[in-house]
Order: structure tokens, then C-alpha cells, then sequence
């Protein structure tokens, strides 16, 4: 399967918050902006998101791939519930992107960076 179709696959995963099947689609040994987390703190991270901002969805903007990596773009209109990346949100729907790139092995996630656009949650508050 390509890297397209998986990563559409993942993203779906996400949004239907079915994180039993999550290891179909990351790598036990993931590493996440550098740092090892593995398979189950990908998921604890993912659980807090879940958490903190309920209505969390993630929508693919714009996605490139190769055999092995996917860049993407994704777009975010929620409600965090408290704070969110050291802001106060308090409940106010914001609307940013995240810039991701994904290293896959043997189909999986093995690598994730991630870069989101606090600069725009910032000018909406």
C-alpha cells in the first residue's frame, strides 16, 4: 500500500478516535520531534489532545508523498478547553495549522515532526 493511502488511513484512525488501532498505523519504536515516545506514548500524547480539546478533528490541507515520508498540512478548528501550548485559551474556538513530515518503515510511523502555527492561535486571542 502507498504512503498516501496509509496516511489517509492514519487520519481517519485519528478522527474516529480509534486508538486500539493505532498500532496498525505507528511503529512501536516512534520518535516524535527526536525524542523516542514509542507506541504508547504517541498514544498517551494523543489521548491528552483528546482530552484537553474535545472537539479536536484533523483535516488534511495539502499532503505530499514519496515511497517512505509524507509532508502535510493540517488544519484545526476547535476548542481547547484550558490551556494549549503555554496559551490561555479558556474555551475559545481557534482555527491554525500544523506542518508535519513522517518518516514510515516497513508502514508504519516510525518518525513524526511537528511544527504548529502557535503565532496564528496567538493573534486570535
Amino acid at each position: 500500500m502507498n504512503t498516501a493511502t496509509l496516511y489517509r488511513q492514519y487520519i481517519a484512525c485519528l478522527n474516529a478516535r480509534d486508538l486500539d488501532r493505532l498500532g496498525d498505523f505507528v511503529d512501536e519504536e516512534v520518535d516524535y520531534n527526536g525524542r523516542r515516545i514509542g507506541l504508547s506514548g504517541y498514544r498517551a500524547m494523543l489521548e491528552g489532545n483528546y482530552r484537553d480539546i474535545p472537539d479536536l478533528r484533523f483535516s488534511i490541507q495539502l499532503m505530499v508523498t514519496d515511497a517512505t515520508s509524507v509532508a502535510a498540512r493540517l488544519n484545526f478548528d476547535c476548542t481547547p478547553t484550558g490551556r494549549f501550548l503555554d496559551l490561555d485559551i479558556g474555551g475559545r474556538r481557534v482555527s491554525f495549522s500544523e506542518n508535519v513530515f513522517y518518516q514510515y518503515v516497513d508502514g508504519r510511523i516510525r518518525s513524526v515532526w511537528s511544527v504548529i502555527d502557535k503565532a496564528a492561535i496567538e493573534a486570535q486571542l
